[in-house]
């Protein structure tokens, strides 16, 4: 079932169910009363994650309250995300944007990845916490990505699952189609890893092209920003091994 995008979508913590009952904090009330201008028994689309999506209606007891009451179920929930989202950080807006998009193509963990030649650092966790769930707002997802703690490459490397392959992105590739690479994989656990503005050192390269769970590919003939990179992989992987078939 396809989202409605037509009603406002808000991200709540409460549990849903029909007559549930959740107070808007004041950023939820400030946002749906004095910039949104909507009125007593508006309906808008609340989700927490858990519990699919929900058509609630919306109260105003005073001032300063104000009540989302769960009515009807309007989407179920679906099965988890399951792609793995590794990636360097970056500046500021470029990390808002990519982290963003993460969410929209699909990303069901996001796990910062600390490289040799990584620019950005991530200050704040809540700031990409906050970044996903207004993604998941405006673009209809109802899972909500988990953000992970930035790790160390070579740390990353030695603890991962070996059932889980990892891809990432080869800028020094000899080859420029990925889709015959990919569509040679035979595990449907996946992991995506993205590299630095300044792209993976040699002893990173060399180390991941050593590792029998890691799996190289290119990314056609033009060399991309990481941020263009993140979106044209994670669109490629859908599209051939992913969700979008």
């Amino acid at each position: 079932m396809r989202a409605n995008f037509r009603l406002q979508r808000l991200f709540i913590e409460t549990r849903l169910h029909a007559g549930a009952r959740h107070a808007a904090t004041n950023e939820q009330f400030n946002y749906l009363v004095n910039v949104l201008r909507l009125g007593e028994g508006t309906p808008v689309l609340v989700f927490n994650g858990h519990d699919g999506e929900w058509r609630a209606e919306l109260s105003t007891p005073s001032r300063k309250r104000a009540v989302l009451t769960a009515v009807e179920q309007t989407r179920p929930q679906p099965a988890a995300a399951d792609l793995v989202y590794l990636f360097a950080p970056l500046k500021v807006g470029r990390l808002d944007y990519l982290v963003q998009k993460a969410v929209e193509m699909g990303a069901g963990v996001l796990q910062p990845v600390m490289t040799q030649h990584v620019q950005g650092k991530i200050g704040n966790l809540d700031r990409v916490r906050a970044n996903v769930i207004e993604a998941a707002e405006q673009c209809g997802v109802l899972g909500i990505p988990s953000v992970e703690s930035p790790q160390k490459l070579e740390d990353l490397l030695e603890s991962w699952p070996r059932d889980r392959r990892i891809i990432f992105c080869d800028e020094g590739s000899e080859s420029q189609n990925p889709l015959p690479i990919l569509s040679a994989i035979p595990e449907r656990q996946l992991a995506l890893l993205i590299g630095p503005e300044g792209g993976f050192s040699e002893a990173e390269r060399t180390l991941l092209r050593s590792l029998d769970f890691v799996t190289p590919i290119p990314l056609g003939p033009r060399i991309l920003r990481a941020d263009t990179a993140a979106v044209a992989a994670m669109a490629v992987i859908q599209a051939t091994i992913g969700d979008w078939r």
